[in-house]
Order: structure tokens, then C-alpha cells, then sequence
């Protein structure tokens, strides 16, 4: 009985009632949800880290972010044959339980805001958290960022489903997750916030901006209780030398951004190889791992997340002639890892590419200007924000990222200088980020949000209308006169013998036949009819047809069964597009209250 009135007064309609009325407005009500998600989700990514070092504990005998400097004494075969089993086990996973049979991150999560109305499967995950720190553990060169905000995006999808929230409280709940994985991974409460409202949300509206601040604090505080606060990187202070670097920085700006857009190209080349490789799937993970262990036998600073080579090179611990080669090394790992199917995100791979870049570049300005030059350790710090901003689409929530994980703010407007450079430059070329390219890949459009996504559901075979007002194209003139007249529209199709579509024929294109009948035995319909009318096939979606009926002034447009065939179907009208908009629309709506 105790049991049963527990259940009633906690189930999900109730809580969310007893909410609404002690804090009487839905913003309250997000204030404090965004403190549960953000605790939620910053625990859960403790967990993750915990269980990347479990898994690198059993795979190499170390658990911990510095693994460069636990793979010295490793036999090669060992480097080898880790991520490759690794990666055999990994595909078996993603093939058998993933949907999609793809591990997933960010680029799903920005999906689920724009498309889904914030909401995503935690069973979903919950997977690809298993499969992100398993290839984290096993050296595959992928971040834990990524993963992380698919975490916190998850848990906030769970929490907004159980308790029935409308879309908009579900997206900003969504936001408030991503705040807090970001903040508690990288230890940077500020750059977590923006990078949830910049990349996820879209937009800094303060509704949902205050609750995202509290999520992304909440999130840092729980992580410093178990890793402690201070920076991921301690290095000194580094000040501009002079003003004249400026020009320097910007050149920084230009190579970040062209060696970013070389990243995002090897990875789509590393993906389409994979693809076209003569194997099974699950195989593909596998085969990386061994080429990934390759090229980590000679180089080791590739393997994991890379936050040894990343703290060697802002110590200047790598010597000049080796920075180009890792670079190069990391690039080339990296895109393996992501493109054969490992999981992972490109956070930390990408500020391991920006530190060897910017080292690389401040010693060459170190040595043509050493007077003029801050050192190579500072344009490192540069480096990192201008790769990662231009990787990630993010400059503001980069340059904060940066900061908040070196601890260094003197040089600020050398990194925005950079960064604003770079991300120009991938915008001109790429024309996105790595994550809206891998929606693209995916073949899903994230531009005009859940309303156009839900046009884009619904096929014109669905809707459209088995008209009998045709014609042939050998009709003559009283049967045209006649079946227009009779016509709801006013108009009527035109098609041949064979059943393909001819034209289109109204009453304004007869003119002066539709009251003369002097010439109906002669004037046939293919004669007045308006060839090649606007046409949509069957598997067009209401999109396309919103889109051409606005471009024509059509009300009332052909549907064809292909474009090849041009087979006559029926017809689709804009009475009829908007019906079925709305019924898609209610039912959305009682699937959201209903969970």
C-alpha cells in the first residue's frame, strides 16, 4: 500500500505538477533541474574517466591521461596488436548493438536539439559511452570530450522524457546536460556554458543561458571534488612581446586554419577508404587499430587522448626536427581512428594537432625575429585555440577552453586574433564544422529545425491525390471543355498512351477555343496543353512541395511516379500539404506529452 502511494505521488506528471506549483514559473523549474542534470552529468563523466583508466590499465598496464610516458618499454607487437583487438572488439559492439552500427557524439546530440526536440535515447548512451572508453583504453587517437557530451546530453533526454517536459524545456535541458559534461571535463565552467549555447543550442537567449550557467558550475564542482581544480595544463605565464607580433599571430590564424581543414579532409578520406575496403564492418575498427599501433610504434606521442605530447610541447619538451612528424603522425592516427569506426570525439586530438602546429611556427619566428618573438611555448597556446576553434565551428567557447586549460590569460588577443583568422578560413572553404559534416555524411539537414524535419518525413506517395481530371493527349477539344468544366479546379493533366504525364491544361489556355466549337473535331489536347508542367515524384517529401508551389504559384502540382519514367500518378495540393503538415505536427506533440 506505502509502496503503491509512493509510485503515485512520484510518477512523472505528479513531480512535474508539485514543481509547477512551489515554483509557480517554468524557468524556476529549470533552474533546478539544470542543478540535477549538471550533478548527474558530472558524476557520470568521473565515472567515464574512471573507466577509460580501467580499461588502459588492462590494455597497457597504466590507467591515467599520460600514457606517452608509460609506452617507452612496450615490445612493438604490443603497441600493435592492442588497438587492433581492441578494435575487433569494438566493431563486434557497434555492429551488433549501436543504431546505426556507428558510434555516436556531438554530431548526434546537435541532431537531437535541432530535429528532436532535445530528446535522446539514454540507452543510446549508455552504449556509446561503453564503445568511446573502450577505444579510448585500447590508444585509439579519438578525445573524451565528444563522448562526454553525449553523456550529459543523454542523461538531460532521460530526465526531460520522464518528466514530460514540453520542447522547448527539453532542448535547454539538452543545453544544460552538454554544459556540464564540457565543464567537467576540461575543468572550465565558462567555455562548457558557451559551448553548449554556440554549438548545441544556437543561440544565447537568457531563458535558457542562466540555466546552462548553472548546470556547467554544478558540473566543474562535482569534477573537482574527485580530480581537484586546477588547470589541465600548468605552464607559465607567457606575455605578448610586442605588437608587432600581431602580423605573426595572424599568420598562425591562416596555417591553423588550412591545417584544420587538412585534418577534416584526411578524416573524410580515411572514412570513404574504410568503406570501400573489401571487408566486413566490423572488421574496420580492427584494421585501424593495427595502422593507428603502426604508426605509434615510431611515434608514440599519437596514442589516447594526447595530453602528454600536448603538455611535452608547451614545455618545449619536443625537439624542432620531430614537431613536424608528430604533427603529421597525429593527423594521420587521428583520422584513422574516427574514420575506420573507433569512438571518440576530435576535442583533444585537435589541441594536440594546434600545440605541435604553433610550436612548430613559434620556433621558425622565434628564429627569423628572437627579439620580437613570445616563444614557441606561447604560440603552442596560440596554435591550440586557432586548430580547435576552426575543428569545432566554436571560436568564442575555444578561445575560454584554452584559458580555462592553461590557466594563461595574457595572451588573449593573440589566441582570439588566430582563432577569428582560422575559422574565417574553414568557414570560406568547409563551409561548417567537423560535426554539421558528419550530419551531412549522415545525410540529415539540420537547417529549419524540427518544423522542417517533420516536412521532410513525410512522403508525397502519403498525400497525394489519385486524380481522375486527365485527359489523354489525342482527347478532342469538347472532351477537354467538358472535363474542365467539371473540374474543382479548374484544370486538368495531360497524358500519352502509355501513361506518362504530357501537360497540363486550364481553362486560360484554351482562350478563345473554350467558347468556339467550330474547331473541335480538330484541336486535340496535346495541341493547347502547357508541356513540361512543374512536376514532383512520389518519394519527394512535403518540403519539396511547399518549395515548388512557393517558386510557381502552383495550387495544385503533378505527382509522377520517377523522373525517369515521368509515369502519371495523381496530383498533390497545397490544401493537402498543409493537412498533413499538421497532423504530423499534432502527433508529434502527443508522442512529446505522452513520453
Amino acid at each position: 500500500m506505502a509502496s503503491s502511494r509512493f509510485r503515485r505521488y512520484f510518477r512523472p506528471s505528479r513531480l512535474l505538477f508539485v514543481l509547477r506549483r512551489f515554483l509557480k514559473n517554468d524557468q524556476l523549474i529549470l533552474s533546478v533541474l539544470s542543478l540535477v542534470v549538471g550533478g548527474m552529468a558530472g558524476w557520470a563523466v568521473v565515472l567515464f574517466r574512471k573507466t577509460i583508466e580501467l580499461v588502459q590499465l588492462a590494455a597497457f598496464g597504466y590507467g591515467g591521461e599520460r600514457l606517452l610516458y608509460h609506452t617507452a618499454g612496450f615490445a612493438w607487437w604490443h603497441v600493435v596488436l592492442t588497438p587492433a583487438l581492441g578494435g575487433l572488439v569494438i566493431g563486434v559492439f557497434v555492429y551488433r548493438f549501436m543504431p546505426g552500427r556507428r558510434p555516436h557524439g556531438v554530431a548526434e546530440v546537435i541532431e537531437a536539439n535541432a530535429l528532436k526536440g532535445g530528446r535522446t535515447s539514454f540507452t543510446v548512451g549508455l552504449k556509446a559511452a561503453v564503445v568511446n572508453a573502450a577505444s579510448i583504453g585500447v590508444g585509439a587517437s579519438v578525445g573524451r570530450e565528444g563522448p562526454a557530451v553525449h553523456m550529459g546530453a543523454a542523461l538531460a533526454g532521460w530526465t526531460a522524457k520522464r518528466l514530460r517536459l514540453t520542447r522547448a524545456l527539453s532542448r535547454t535541458l539538452l543545453g544544460c546536460g552538454v554544459a556540464a559534461a564540457v565543464a567537467s571535463s576540461f575543468n572550465a565552467p565558462i567555455a562548457g556554458a558557451l559551448f553548449a549555447s554556440e554549438v548545441v543550442i544556437g543561440h544565447y537567449a537568457l531563458s535558457a543561458f542562466a540555466p546552462i550557467v548553472i548546470a556547467s558550475v554544478t558540473g566543474t564542482v562535482v569534477s573537482s571534488i574527485y580530480f581537484g581544480s586546477t588547470p589541465a595544463f600548468a605552464v607559465p605565464e607567457h606575455l605578448i612581446a610586442s605588437f608587432l607580433e600581431f602580423p605573426a599571430f595572424a599568420g598562425l590564424g591562416i596555417v591553423a586554419g588550412l591545417t584544420a581543414l587538412a585534418f577534416m579532409w584526411a578524416v573524410m578520406a580515411a572514412n570513404r577508404a574504410a568503406e570501400k575496403m573489401p571487408v566486413a564492418p566490423w572488421l574496420r575498427p580492427a584494421i585501424g587499430g593495427a595502422m593507428v599501433g603502426a604508426v605509434a610504434v615510431f611515434y608514440p606521442y599519437v596514442l589516447g587522448i594526447g595530453y602528454g605530447t600536448t603538455e611535452l610541447v608547451l614545455a618545449a619538451g619536443i625537439p624542432a626536427a620531430l614537431l613536424i612528424a608528430v604533427l603529421a603522425a597525429k593527423i594521420a592516427a587521428t583520422a584513422i581512428s574516427i574514420g575506420f569506426g573507433f569512438g571518440g570525439g576530435v576535442f583533444s586530438p585537435s589541441l594536440v594537432i594546434g600545440a605541435l602546429l604553433g610550436s612548430a611556427y613559434g620556433m621558425m619566428a622565434t628564429g627569423i625575429f628572437p627579439e620580437l618573438s613570445s616563444g614557441p611555448e606561447a604560440y603552442a597556446i596560440v596554435g591550440m585555440g586557432g586548430v580547435t576553434a576552426a575543428v569545432l565551428g566554436a571560436p568564442i567557447s575555444t578561445i575560454l577552453i584554452v584559458f580555462e586549460m592553461t590557466g594563461n590569460y595574457k595572451l588573449t588577443i593573440a589566441v582570439m586574433v588566430a582563432v577569428v583568422v582560422s575559422s574565417m578560413i574553414t568557414r570560406g572553404f568547409h563551409g561548417g564544422s567537423f560535426f554539421l559534416w558528419q550530419l551531412e555524411r549522415l545525410g540529415v539537414d539540420i537547417k529549419g529545425g524540427f518544423e522542417t524535419a517533420l516536412l521532410r518525413g513525410i512522403n508525397l506517395g502519403q498525400v497525394m491525390t489519385r486524380t481522375n481530371e486527365r485527359v489523354n493527349r489525342g482527347a478532342a477539344l469538347e472532351e477537354v471543355r467538358k472535363t474542365l468544366q467539371e473540374s474543382e479546379t479548374g484544370s486538368l493533366f495531360v497524358v500519352r498512351d502509355d501513361g506518362t504525364l504530357y501537360g497540363a491544361i486550364t481553362l486560360a489556355d484554351l482562350s478563345e477555343a473554350a467558347f468556339d466549337h467550330d474547331f473541335d473535331d480538330l484541336i486535340k489536347a496535346g495541341d493547347v496543353a502547357r508541356t513540361r508542367p512543374p512536376t514532383l515524384a512520389a518519394d519527394d517529401d512535403l518540403e519539396a512541395a511547399m518549395k515548388m508551389m512557393r517558386e510557381t504559384g502552383e495550387h495544385r502540382i503533378a505527382v509522377v511516379e520517377d523522373r525517369d519514367s515521368m509515369f502519371f500518378l495523381g496530383c498533390v495540393h497545397e490544401r493537402d500539404v498543409i493537412a498533413a503538415y499538421n497532423k504530423a505536427l499534432v502527433e508529434a506533440r502527443r508522442e512529446e506529452r505522452d513520453g
